[in-house]
Formats: structure tokens, sequence, C-alpha cells
């Protein structure tokens, strides 16, 4: 009998979304004998599926643990977020990090990359890092191209790391220190050829649960991000079942992130959106910095255009023409409409003062306050028997 058999694959074709909230990065530190052939001479790649990364080299049954892990790395984040576009550079492990590479990859992109995480699971952590991230990611906030950071060092010891790092203008690096205790990731660290226990990280999952949220959501909102991480670990192997209560709050009012269980609910989600910045400042959660990042590219964009144009004065008073105002409170306003037409703004302001010498000074002075979207970090319910309701 005759017959017509057809099989349905899966090619694999990368995804797409709208705007640019996706675009992320990936710096990842090995030994140069250890850099897969497809990045030997082009250190940085668009990597769009798991596919073209094994295309590259980077596969999970390679002879480096290094490799091995990064294949993890990428996987994870494209179970998370198969749309997102990501940028990978491998880089030999340097003698003094001075994470500079975050620089060429975000160049590499074009400024476009909105979060970029950074692996130096053989590496034990330092306070210096964070200092020395955030200087680089300054440098970017200068020319136009800012970011937020995931920096996964090693965990040498949960219990030892040290609780006092966050401090003021630390508000582009964020710290990972778990890692998922089964499945692949804990496979990895158990390694025997991976003798230093170097951590594994949970990298992967933070880039795409990250890539994926909206600017103003945080990654930790249980509803909408679960890890698929069925056992939570921290870096140095360390079941976070096994630590005590008293310690994972320590680690989390340091600052760090991390992955944690929730009483009635199945898998494991993130501990909090933290940045190192300080717990009171306004970029304290990494929602807030790529909020204020997406309205700063967004300002910037329409404003732009507008430099070394006229701006008319009323000949009686010497303020500012009403029409002029009005002209640039609506360009200004564009992309924060746009924000809260999304979702991302609860409201704005835009406001210009016509009393502005502008004939003296060459400047126009803008204003914008902005209303960020609020997270319910904490619901306090009071429940009780009533003799009617």
């Amino acid at each position: 009998m005759h017959k017509l058999e057809i099989i349905r694959q899966n090619g694999n074709v990368p995804k797409s979304l709208a705007g640019e909230d996706h675009v992320t990065g990936l710096v990842f530190y090995m030994a140069s004998a250890d850099t897969p052939a497809g990045f030997k001479q082009d250190r940085v790649q668009a990597v769009s599926t798991i596919d073209k990364a094994e295309a590259l080299g980077i596969t999970a049954d390679a002879e480096s643990w290094a490799v091995k892990v990064l294949h993890y790395q990428l996987s994870e984040i494209f179970r998370i977020n198969p749309a997102i576009s990501l940028y990978v550079g491998l880089f030999a492990k340097p003698e003094n990090y001075s994470f500079t590479e975050i620089k060429t990859v975000q160049n590499y992109a074009g400024g476009r990359i909105r979060q970029m995480g950074v692996w130096c699971g053989d590496k034990a952590f330092a306070a210096d890092d964070v200092v020395a991230i955030q200087g680089v990611a300054e440098a970017l906030d200068l020319v136009n191209a800012p970011l937020s950071v995931l920096y996964a060092p090693k965990v040498e010891k949960v219990q030892s790391l040290p609780t006092d790092v966050a401090g003021a203008n630390q508000c582009r690096v964020s710290v990972v220190i778990g890692q998922a205790g089964s499945g692949t990731g804990a496979e990895l660290y158990k390694d025997s050829k991976n003798t230093a226990k170097s951590t594994v990280s949970c990298l992967g999952v933070m880039l795409g649960l990250l890539s994926a949220a909206k600017v103003h959501q945080s990654i930790s909102w249980i509803k909408n991000f679960p890890t698929g991480v069925t056992l939570p670990a921290f870096g140095d192997g360390t079941l976070y079942r096994s630590l005590d209560a008293a310690l994972v709050e320590q680690l989390d009012a340091a600052r760090y992130m991390f992955l944690v269980t929730q009483i009635g609910q199945a898998g494991s989600y993130v501990n909090d959106s933290h940045t190192m910045d300080a717990a009171t400042s306004d970029y304290a959660m990494i929602e807030s910095v790529r909020t204020m990042d997406k309205a700063v590219r967004g300002v910037r964009t329409y404003l732009t255009p507008e430099l070394g144009g006229n701006v008319y004065i009323d000949a009686s008073t010497g303020k500012m023409q009403a029409f002029s105002v009005a002209h640039l409170e609506t360009t200004a306003n564009k992309a924060l409409e746009d924000m809260e037409k999304a979702g991302e703004l609860s409201g704005y302001k835009v406001e210009i003062d016509p009393e502005q010498d502008v004939l003296s000074t060459s400047t126009v002075e803008i204003v914008i306050k902005q209303v960020a979207v609020g997270v319910m970090r904490k619901i306090k319910v009071k429940i009780g028997f009533a003799k009617s309701v």
C-alpha cells in the first residue's frame, strides 16, 4: 500500500523579539588551550542557537571541562529564552582581572547589549572584582552603552563569603553565588577532572531569566520566573536546604543572588534581583537600573536630533516661547510615553522652565520625573476566626 510519512523536526530556527531589551552578552574566561576552534580567530561571536554554539566547537562532550560548562550555560540560556539575542566572548584567563573584556563584547555588539554575564568559576570571589566591573560598566555608560552585569565567581566556601561588599555606587554589578544541586550542573561540579572544584554557577539560568523579563520586572517573581532547577545549591556544592536559615538570610541581606525554594511551590526561584549597590539606593535592584537605562536610551534617541536646533525667545520677556517649550517637552515625552503604555513606568512628567536664559548659555535644562512600577516583595496577611463576616 502506498504511504507518505512526514516527520516533524525541530530546526532550531532562531526566534525574534521586538525591541532590544533581550540583547545579552556573555564573557567567559578559560585557558587558551581550551578555546574552541570557532573562537580562535574571532574571540567574540553572535550565537543565536545551541546548534550554532556547537558548530563553533562548544560541545557537551568536549575534552575541556570549561567548554562543557560553557555549553551547559548556553543550554540553560536558550532553554529559558530561545529568542535571546546573544553575544559570546571567550577570553584567556589573565594574570590580573580588569574585566575590560566586558567593553570588548559590548563594542562588538555596537553598544546594544543590555545585560551581560561574566563567568569566573575558577577565580575566588573578591570585593575588588565588584569595584573593577562597576568601573568598566560606568565607562560604558559614559559612551551611551549602559548595561547590567551578572558576575559569577568561584565560591570556595559559602559560609565564608564576605557580607560587607555591597555599597554605594555599585548598581551595575550583581554577584551570582548559586548553582544547580542536581542534573547537569551538579554532574559538572562533581566531575573528577575538576580537581579544583571550580564553581559551575547558575549564571545561564539568571541570564536567561533577565533577558526574558521586561525591564520593570524582578526575576524573583515566583509566578512568572521559575528557574527549572529542581534542587538549588550554592557554588561550593552546598545544598540550599542544608544551609542554616539564618545564614541564608545573611547572604540575602549581603545582596548576593542565588536559588531558593518556596513552600508549596515546586522547583526553585531567584532569591531577589539585588545589585551590589546600597540597600537604600534607588538602584538597589536590577529592574530599577534596567528601567532607567531604557528611559535614558529612549530620551537620548529622541532628543539628540534636536541638538543644534533653534529655540525661539519672547522678545518682550526674554523667556522661551511657549511653542518651543511644548515641542521639546513633547519630544522628551515620546520614549516615556511608550514605556508607560508597555507597563514599564507608572507615570512620568517632563518639565522645562521657560525662564532659562538660553541666549546666554545655549543650554536648555529639562527635568524628567519618573514613577517606577513597584515590586511586591512581602505580603502581610491577617487571618483569624470571627463570629460573623
